[in-house]
């Protein structure tokens, strides 16, 4: 005796519930490791200086035991970078900065900056998936505060300067970089009216950047350099601040470049006020006659209460800086 059919609106919601179980199936357990590597060029440095390789890491979320994770990241080495941008949320887990020094073990010797994410002060916590519809993530009160000083700590040991509301210059194949960056806009702990005087700080220190050129500390008679912003959330107001102190590259992360997006859609919320159509990639900020390049790197990690990536793998960026013409 054969079962009667099920009524259109039965056979639907079924069909619905197994699209979703096939979604969620994919993005736990296929994409949310699916490393992949984006590559970008920049043109910003100047006419014939030779190309820098930046590689941007962000939003590790790191756990001990994300093993893969880490042999992933360590592989990057093989990249040979000049230079390492971190935009912050290394840390997933109280014991998080372990799996950060297995996976940062490689780049030791290259020189790098950093910015703190929120995740890089508080651990993880379970929270409504849905409430990101409402607006960016606050704070959870339970949160657990994690050692980012013990991350700092070690951050340093690698050679790497903290960008966090202050600026800092290095040097890399005969070009001249100014970096400035900031603490973590998610949580407000940003200082923008920090910046101007740590850029004087900065030139006053080494107002030409070099003896051979005219004992004058003008902006016009210094040597050509490459000004780049950092930070963790890529909030309108840092951007904005940040092309306005001159920034021609700005590198965040946060955003997870949606996380769960939607093919032909894109991202569905970007836990910031940038446009969803900057929640990942390279793209230019404008404000006024000013602009800047602008990264957001879609991330490497995601909280381990929310192990789910769908249409946005996670990643890494290797941008190649390049003279302008």
């Amino acid at each position: 005796m054969s079962r009667p059919a099920l009524p259109p609106a039965a056979r639907i919601a079924l069909a619905i519930g197994a699209a979703g179980a096939a979604v969620l199936a994919w993005g736990s357990l296929v994409e949310r490791t699916r490393w992949t590597l984006r590559r970008a060029d920049v043109a910003v440095l100047p006419p014939g200086a030779a190309p820098i390789r930046v590689l941007h890491l962000s939003d590790l979320h790191m756990a001990p035991w994300q093993r893969d994770k880490q042999d992933w990241v360590r592989s990057l080495a093989a990249l040979e970078p000049d230079l390492i941008v971190d935009t912050g949320d290394n840390l997933g887990h109280e014991r998080g900065l372990e799996g950060i020094r297995r996976a940062f073990e490689p780049f030791r010797g290259i020189p790098g900056v950093f910015v703190n994410g929120s995740n890089d002060y508080f651990g993880p916590t379970i929270k409504n998936p849905f409430a990101y519809f409402g607006g960016p993530s606050g704070y959870v009160p339970r949160s657990k505060p994690l050692d980012i000083d013990a991350l700092h700590s070690y951050l340093a040991d690698l050679g790497w300067n903290d960008l966090d509301n202050t600026a800092a210059s290095l040097d890399l194949r005969g070009t001249h970089f100014e970096f400035f960056g900031v603490d973590d806009p998610h949580r407000g702990f940003d200082r923008l009216d920090l910046i101007t005087g740590a850029i004087d700080e900065l030139r006053a220190e080494d107002p030409l950047g070099d003896e051979t050129w005219p004992d004058a500390a003008s902006v016009s008679t210094r040597r050509p350099t490459v000004t780049i912003g950092v930070t963790h959330a890529p909030y309108q107001r840092v951007l904005t601040s940040f092309v306005n102190h001159g920034a021609e590259l700005i590198l965040a992360g946060h955003t997870h470049g949606g996380q769960v997006c939607l093919p032909g859609f894109g991202a569905l919320v970007t836990n910031c006020d940038i446009p969803r159509s900057q929640v990942k990639g390279l793209s230019v900020w404008r404000h006024g006659l000013r602009s800047a390049f602008l990264n957001v790197s879609a991330g490497l990690g995601t909280s381990i209460y929310a192990p789910v990536r769908f249409a946005c793998p996670p990643e890494a960026t290797l941008l190649t800086l390049l003279p302008t013409e």
